[in-house]
């Protein structure tokens, strides 16, 4: 990799914060995100540790023996997919502990490492970031022009922001947010995303934790996911899509213990509910909303095509309401605003919701089509009077999120309508 091509990822900001609050950082996501060029990117030296073959197996070994050697270097030093080694969390932690210096080491890992072994939680030496897939405002296909921060204290500047091709938005959905992939077509990027799938269930999975799963049942899974993106089924309701469209049957414990597995190698980014700070007597369910770790991987096991995606509009709208919610996590993380979503017992939901530092909460409809908007704005001011009725917490600021809006602006109702490829954090 040529650093002095480094697109600068949203959270390098917290990365340069976190080295000097800790003595290391652990950058966490999934494999092909980013991780090792934003590692390196903010250290002075390398050691890369993925277990294959030559020289950084060699490394691998090297760092069960004798683990001082492999921490030897100018500082920061960037390990690389250190769970290959877990040995080296609790001798980075001692050193850390033997200096008292700061922004000593980064470790990326692209799965949970098994903690058999770790005597210490790092707990006051490490720090923690999860890094995702790019947003459109990091590769560059977001104007920037509205900062998510601002909207959520309700200040915005209305504006003009130009026209926006369908077309185009299924081209980014299908390209996903990958840093290697952002000068691929789609085609090109499909076919990069679907090797990727083959070797996670070929390789990743079994390198994990050393069991032998199913690969045709973990695909049979993987396409069902695809077809639930965005949507709170169960995994009973999964079960159930495997055996009436893939005409298979899988086990109910099967399915629970393939996606813990899934969830360990940062394959999936579920949206957990909302429901704590509401405080009214509305029931919330409790189900997550399934999301893979980028839309991408969605459309590349079902194979779809800007067509495919153009001649289905609701697949369209719901890969679209996924890569943007991917975006909310990403903006939101910058200024330490957690991502939820709401679905009430009265069949009443609300797509995206921003809990602030403060307590307030932000509510967000995703719409595809502008045509949408005025439904949306109508189901945002509708629950937020619910709530208030019933003595809760309402939403501090409501927002419709689109895709082919070519405007900011604030309707009558207060309900703010927003372009996602206008939107930055």
């Amino acid at each position: 990799m040529d650093i002095t091509n480094y697109k600068r990822r949203i959270l390098d900001d917290k990365i340069e914060h976190y080295l000097k609050l800790f003595g290391a950082v652990c950058i966490e996501g999934p494999k092909y995100c980013g991780k090792t060029w934003a590692g390196r990117y903010h250290s002075k030296s390398e050691v890369l540790l993925h277990n294959t073959t030559g020289e950084q197996s060699n490394n691998v070994e090297l760092a069960k023996m004798s683990p001082s050697l492999i921490l030897e270097g100018e500082k920061p030093k960037l390990i690389d997919e250190w769970q290959e080694a877990t040995n080296l969390w609790d001798e980075i932690r001692a050193d850390v502990d033997k200096t008292g210096l700061k922004g000593q080491y980064i470790l990326t890992g692209s799965s949970t490492p098994n903690r058999s072994g770790i005597a210490h939680s790092g707990a006051g030496r490490y720090g923690k970031i999860y890094l995702r897939t790019m947003s459109l405002f990091e590769s560059g296909d977001s104007t920037g022009d509205i900062s998510l921060e601002n909207l959520c204290k309700g200040k915005i500047e209305q504006k003009l922001t130009g026209e926006v091709d369908l077309r185009n938005i299924a081209r980014l959905i299908i390209r996903g947010g990958w840093p290697g992939n952002l000068d691929y077509s789609p085609k090109d990027s499909s076919e990069i995303i679907k090797e990727y799938i083959d070797l996670i269930i070929t390789d990743d999975l079994y390198r994990l934790d050393k069991i032998n799963r199913d690969k045709h049942k973990m695909k049979l899974l993987l396409k069902s996911l695809a077809r639930n993106e965005s949507t709170t089924v169960s995994n009973m309701t999964v079960k159930r899509d495997i055996k009436e469209i893939d005409n298979e049957d899988i086990d109910i414990d099967t399915v629970a213990s393939y996606l813990n597995a899934l969830d360990k190698l940062y394959l999936l980014d579920n949206d957990e509910p909302f429901s704590l700070n509401i405080r009214s007597s509305i029931r919330v369910k409790q189900s997550e909303k399934r999301h893979f770790a980028d839309p991408s991987i969605s459309c590349a096991l079902l194979n779809l095509t800007e067509e495919k995606l153009i001649n289905d509009l609701e697949t369209f709208g719901l890969l679209f309401e996924a890569m943007v919610e991917r975006d909310l996590k990403i903006y939101a993380s910058a200024f330490n605003a957690k991502c939820y979503h709401y679905q009430d017992y009265q069949n009443r939901e609300i797509d995206s919701i921003i809990e602030l530092e403060n307590g307030d909460w932000c509510a967000f409809e995703i719409k595809l089509g502008a045509n949408q908007i005025e439904k949306a704005a109508n189901n945002l001011t509708s629950i937020k009077e619910s709530i208030e009725k019933e003595n809760g917490k309402a939403p501090s600021v409501l927002c419709v999120i689109c895709g082919l809006s070519n405007a900011v602006y604030k309707r009558p109702d207060g309900v703010f309508v927003v372009p996602i490829t206008a939107l930055k954090n």
